[in-house]
């Protein structure tokens, strides 16, 4: 049996791989610029800042003038990637959001950092409820990053699409679940696994606590659809609409947010939409703030852990699966090839 440190070693660590990526990819982008507010070390555009000390903007802890001022390079023809703590763009300039910068659809980007649990720093800092502000606003396009390929990749995307973008994006020490050469693309779900008892739609950090739920169930003969979610607006691939229709048990959604609003909203609405009447059971932080603690600690107490999905799982099924926490640290979690890329193959 493995344990933790060794389950830890099984998949690459990538040590801040948005303030590496984001030099190489902007070197041959003299229209795109960065806007930080005051947290420039924090959200790991230091780099950005020594690199191209010209394309860099200091703006303070003034979240509501810097989004402004973001409108108005964006409207001179520059691409604005502001980087602070998303709750800090999702919650303090909401207006200057909407009317400055969405209503016009401006090509402005939000890199959002501390995502839900991702930080101890308690509910001032935790963006719990990021999603589901920024689903709400039109022409606005959410995305979310999960691992290190994804963080490596997301900025083409964002880059490509015309009106303003949201990211919840990872720092630090960051896992790479998928290859390289799978990057993110813009609504298009990742299919991680096929089955046809359960159905599990996971994001963000997540989908890491999925896998291995999902590696210790299949050794308990449960057959399980499980797509990665990285756009949640807009929010019609064709391939998720297949996976909530295929399912006996019924479908979990697995997001580091409230379920409201979130990846759980969206998917019971696209239920709804298309008369799919299958149990669907959501898994996240449900109608409460977290504390200040660490990740590990807030995911086991909110129960959005790979224990939680487990529990789940044996809720929609019926079924007692007699996994302990340490099945689960032994469920080995190492690079994903979706199907899609086993099928171009």
């Amino acid at each position: 049996m493995l344990s933790c440190n060794e389950l830890k070693m099984s998949t690459e660590i990538v040590s801040r791989p948005h303030a590496r990526n984001l030099v190489e990819w902007a070197k041959d982008k003299p229209r795109v610029v960065v806007l930080s507010a005051d947290l420039t070390s924090s959200c790991e555009v230091d780099t950005f800042r020594d690199a191209y000390p010209e394309r860099f903007f200091s703006m303070g802890m003034a979240e509501q003038n810097m989004l402004g001022f973001a409108a108005g390079l964006a409207r001179e023809g520059f691409f604005p990637y502001i980087h602070t703590f998303a709750v800090f763009i999702t919650r303090r300039p909401f207006d200057q959001l909407a009317m400055s910068i969405a209503y016009p659809s401006l090509p402005v980007r939000f890199i959002g950092f501390l995502p839900g649990i991702t930080t101890p720093g308690g509910v001032t800092h935790q963006a719990i409820d990021d999603i589901a502000l920024m689903r709400i606003v039109p022409n606005m396009t959410v995305l979310e990053v999960g691992d290190a390929t994804e963080v490596e990749s997301v900025l083409d995307v964002a880059q490509n699409i015309n009106g303003p973008v949201y990211v919840r994006m990872l720092r630090g020490e960051v896992p790479r679940l998928f290859p390289k050469s799978e990057p993110t693309q813009l609504n298009h779900a990742r299919i991680l696994s096929r089955g046809d008892d359960i159905t599990i739609l996971s994001s963000g950090i997540c989908t890491e606590e999925a896998l291995r739920a999902t590696n210790a169930l299949a050794a308990r003969s449960v057959s399980i659809q499980h797509l990665h979610i990285s756009t949640h607006k807009p929010f019609s691939d064709s391939r998720i609409l297949d996976a909530l229709a295929s399912p006996r048990h019924g479908i979990i959604t697995m997001e580091n947010h409230l379920i409201t609003g979130g990846l759980g909203s969206a998917t019971a609405e696209m239920m709804a939409e298309h008369g799919i009447g299958k149990k669907l059971f959501r898994i996240g932080l449900r109608d409460t703030y977290a504390h200040g603690a660490s990740r590990a600690y807030l995911m086991k107490k909110y129960e959005l852990d790979a224990m939680a999905l487990v529990r789940a799982v044996e809720q929609l099924t019926r079924e007692n699966f007699d996994l302990s926490e340490e099945d689960l640290a032994a469920a080995q979690v190492s690079e994903i090839h979706s199907a899609a890329k086993a099928e171009a193959l």
